[in-house]
């Protein structure tokens, strides 16, 4: 029988665009080509900091800004969730329990506090600031646990919309940066040793490549240090995207109950629970995060394979961003940008202060 017009028209539309993601996928791809180039040039610019920046960039030039909004988004928007994914994934090969453990029994207290602290501080000032949408729980999340890798995993689990999920990644990449350049000349003003600054840096910048940019300078003591204390917030990745993923159900709950009761409680819900979703409390990329956690702890990988893995994780992530700082629209950040960079400086002023009260407390 033949299709109507109409029929053929939605058919049309429920299908998929022949290799509709392939124009993002290889922008990205030179994306991150272009980061690993700048990382080379400037070895201070970490690659990941570089692929958000080039994203931004790549959405306002006039010659790519049509093709980023067009033909590419698709695909973009692909890179900026499930290779973000794969990439936290590759990250729990980072970790072994036996090195966070190792750390201390006071210095995982200090972590855990910085982490409560900091979250919570920076949800509230969020909220005070009247920040849209779910941006000060993904500044909340990057700022306390690890950048952009947490912004990736929490906004998952809550079904963030992407304008949220690129801005808050743009303000964590832009003070991560800075902590690079400002926290080595505060080193002997606050009296930090090289053990105690290493400390500080890991529990208080958010990107793992940032930490190591950061706390270089400080020595290889310090650097040891620093990316041990940070690995430990990271392990804090998996229960505080099984915290946002709960209280996404709850709330989906909660908005069924009320449109039962002919209310219109439903529009309060976030992403996830309008699309009549109810995310996983552990979601797979987290599961599979803690899986690599504990494959890296048994030390049946050999060094070969890890180092494969950290460079692929790398690469993942850097096109993750990349297709990420895409997503920003400078113009409607600047909207909220004064408020934005309050809750930024807030934070930053917050997870700077509990972490070096720490460190003096436990080392």
């Amino acid at each position: 029988m033949a299709l109507t017009l109409r029929e053929r028209a939605t058919r049309t539309r429920s299908l998929p665009p022949l290799g509709g993601d392939a124009p993002g996928l290889l922008l990205a791809a030179v994306g991150v080509a272009a980061a690993v180039a700048v990382h080379a040039a400037v070895p201070a610019v970490p690659k990941l900091t570089a692929a958000v920046v080039l994203g931004m960039a790549a959405a306002h030039l006039p010659g790519l800004r049509p093709v980023v909004r067009g033909v590419a988004r698709s695909g973009l928007s692909t890179a900026g969730k499930r290779l973000m994914r794969l990439g936290i994934v590759l990250l729990g090969l980072k970790l072994s329990l036996d090195d966070v453990l190792g750390l201390g029994w006071a210095t995982v207290a200090m972590v855990l506090t910085v982490v409560a602290a900091t979250f919570a501080g920076t949800l509230w000032l969020g909220r005070r600031l009247g920040l849209p949408g779910d941006q000060p729980l993904l500044v909340a999340t990057g700022y306390s646990i690890c950048g952009a890798s947490a912004i990736g995993a929490v906004s998952q689990a809550a079904g963030s919309e992407e304008e949220d999920v690129a801005s808050s990644v743009a303000l964590v990449t832009l003070c991560g940066t800075l902590a690079i350049a400002v926290l080595p000349l505060l080193q002997h003003p606050l009296g930090l040793g090289e053990i105690e600054f290493g400390r500080w840096v890991g529990a208080s910048v958010h990107d793992v490549g940032q930490v190591v940019a950061t706390a270089q300078t400080g020595g290889p003591g310090a650097l040891r240090e620093a990316v041990l204390v940070k690995l430990m917030r990271v392990v804090l990745l998996a229960p505080l995207v099984a915290g946002v993923a709960v209280t996404v159900r709850r709330n989906a709950r909660a908005a069924r109950r009320a449109g039962a009761d002919g209310s219109d409680g439903a529009d309060g819900a976030d992403g996830a629970v309008k699309a009549g979703r109810r995310p996983p409390i552990v979601p797979l990329f987290v599961a599979g995060f803690l899986a690599m956690i504990v494959l890296r702890t048994t030390g049946v990988l050999p060094e070969r394979a890890l180092t494969l893995a950290g460079d692929a994780q790398e690469l993942l992530l850097a096109a993750a961003l990349f297709g990420l700082g895409s997503a920003v629209h400078l113009p409607t950040m600047a909207k909220t940008g004064g408020r934005i960079a309050l809750l930024g400086l807030g934070s930053w002023v917050v997870v700077a202060g509990v972490s070096y009260a720490g460190v003096l407390l436990t080392t």
